[in-house]
């Protein structure tokens, strides 16, 4: 196997990383998406519930960059790659049918980046990745 069929994942443990614990810091893709967030903390029961599952995802991606679902680099929409300049897509089921997407981001020996990109409803969600 090539390391460009290998998922990233598979490459971390390879490369002996699995043993260790690298710290995971989540970053947001841009402001607006950090703004959105903040929002939702003041808006309707929905949106502040919706706060609430984001916030859990997050603090689960502190803890382990790799709990989500990896998304198989073919059904990855070409807006993210050329966008944001990435290589690998995962999504976190929240509650409700939304989906939290990030991408991992190899930030050296000790730590990796969950860079959060978007979420949506799951009916979207299927949408942008042609399901």
């Amino acid at each position: 196997m090539d390391l460009q069929s290998k998922t990233f994942q598979e490459i971390y443990y390879q490369k002996g990383f699995g043993q260790m614990k690298k710290e995971s810091i989540v970053r947001y893709a841009d402001s607006k998406l950090k703004k959105s967030l903040e929002d939702l903390k003041n808006s309707t029961t929905e949106d502040q519930n919706l706060f609430k599952f984001i916030n859990k995802a997050l603090d689960d991606l502190e803890k382990n960059a790799f709990c989500g679902i990896q998304i198989p680099k073919k059904l990855i929409p070409k807006e993210y790659i050329k966008k944001y300049e990435i290589d690998n897509c995962w999504k976190y089921n929240l509650p409700s049918a939304w989906r939290l997407i990030y991408s991992v981001v190899d930030a050296g020996e000790i730590k990796v980046i969950s860079l959060i990109l978007e979420w949506h409803k799951h009916k979207r969600y299927e949408r942008k990745f042609n399901y």
